[in-house]
């Protein structure tokens, strides 16, 4: 309720103002008129000494002065007048909400038990499990949000730490925890706290971080060998084989091949660099699975015709959309058919299945089967290991870098999908990409 003056009469006394004072004016100098004439007249008729007159005229005009001004009306009496107006509650929940929505960073706002009151567009994105009216600390169970959220409760205290998470992807995020003080708030009244929390992603330059020491580590190991196998060919063609066109044909074959393989390694390290540095952000794009494999399968098929396989497609009727990056699912099943043809060739054929299934949420999977000599079971779980190879002279007379199978993996969980690999010797490899 909000007190307001009548403003009609207000208005009306605003405008008689000035006429008023004009006529209290003139009242005043009519008064010394009449004064001065009657002065005047006594001193030329009655024989009144002027220095008496003027001196009596002087006291008269004073106390005309000093006559109190006449007592203005008072103002009408304030009404009370009833606004159709928000509650102060409504207000400061619009404020947060609008604050919130402006920030960058995934942001929300805690109510004094520490449940969600409100989350922005950016929160919602990154974390779709959190409802408004949870606890955040027993959504997000972390023991440092935990010790955050109670310490500025209690506190009204600002708290800052680092928030590392591996589950569905790993990822970091500066997170801040921050009272939020409004005016005409006592922090001490428990239902008038109100907490500020964002997360500001760091995510992107650990994997930076981590990609420089990762392709330093593994350039170095893994291109050791033809680097010495270059310098060693470079040097009997300078030396011993200077004048030998027989063995300078050859070395030059072997040293090309080399540079092709140490190419190869490159472009797979940078591939798998760019893959885990955007692995925490889930695609937006919508793929069409069974186009995506029919190109595939024939960008493969000279490689296929070489090896003297048939890369056999079954596919269900109909379009079959997901969400997701199509270069990025191009490579994946481009590497496992690829894998497949090199490693599987003595069955003489490779068989690729899109199906649709129903498994705690992934919907779709694509099967790759060759009936080659098959794996192992022991190597089965570090197929996916970068540099891991089960016979590295075979892997590295087929051109294999022995990052594929790792590029597929991270892809996949990029996609937030599974990748499945059963084998048994002498029954082949089959590869299964679930995907939501």
């Amino acid at each position: 309720m909000i007190l307001l003056p009548d403003m009609e009469d207000t208005e009306m006394e605003r405008r008689d103002a000035p006429r008023n004072m004009l006529a209290n004016l003139c009242s005043q100098l009519g008064l010394l008129a009449v004064l001065a004439i009657l002065v005047a007249a006594f001193v030329m008729f009655g024989g009144l000494r002027i220095e008496i007159a003027l001196i009596g005229f002087a006291l008269f005009t004073g106390l005309v002065a000093l006559r109190p001004a006449p007592i203005a009306p008072a103002l009408p009496e304030t009404r009370r007048v009833v606004l159709d107006s928000p509650p102060r509650g409504a207000d400061e929940e619009q404020m947060l909400a609008a604050m919130a929505e402006a920030l960058g960073d995934p942001a929300m706002v805690l109510d004094q038990r520490g449940a969600v009151v409100f989350r922005n567009g950016a929160a919602i994105r990154q974390y779709p499990n959190i409802a408004d009216d949870q606890i955040l600390s027993l959504v997000l169970r972390d023991p440092q949000l935990l010790s955050a959220i109670e310490g500025a409760l209690r506190d009204g205290a600002l708290f800052s730490f680092e928030l590392h998470q591996t589950i569905p992807n790993e990822t970091w995020d500066r997170v801040v925890v921050a009272p939020l003080r409004l005016p005409g708030t006592d922090w001490s009244v428990a239902s008038q706290r109100r907490l500020l929390v964002t997360f500001q992603s760091l995510t992107a330059l650990k994997r930076v971080d981590a990609m420089r020491s990762d392709f330093i580590a593994n350039a170095s190991h893994e291109l050791r060998t033809p680097l010495a196998s270059l310098i060693g060919f470079i040097d009997t063609l300078l030396g011993p084989a200077a004048k030998d066109a027989a063995a300078r044909e050859k070395f030059l074959g072997i040293m090309r091949g080399q540079a092709d393989r140490m190419s190869r390694l490159i472009d797979d390290l940078l591939s798998l660099s760019r893959i885990e540095m955007y692995q925490h952000m889930r695609p937006t794009g919508t793929v069409e699975l069974a186009g995506l494999l029919r190109e595939v399968r024939e960008g493969l098929q000279t490689q296929a015709a070489a090896a003297e396989l048939q890369v056999e497609l079954r596919l269900p009727d109909g379009p079959v959309s997901v969400t997701g990056d199509r270069s990025q699912l191009y490579e994946v099943f481009e590497n496992l058919i690829e894998n497949a043809i090199k490693y599987g060739a003595g069955g003489k054929s490779v068989e690729v299945e899109l199906a649709r299934i129903d498994r705690g949420g992934l919907h779709h999977m694509v099967s790759v089967i060759d009936h080659g000599p098959g794996v192992p079971p022991e190597h089965v779980p570090r197929m996916t290991e970068r540099f891991y190879r089960i016979d590295a002279e075979t892997s590295r007379k087929k051109k294999g870098t022995g990052l594929g199978l790792a590029i597929v993996k991270h892809i996949v969980q990029r996609h937030r999908g599974q990748v499945s690999i059963r084998s048994k010797l002498g029954e082949g490899l089959r590869v299964d990409v679930l995907l939501p």
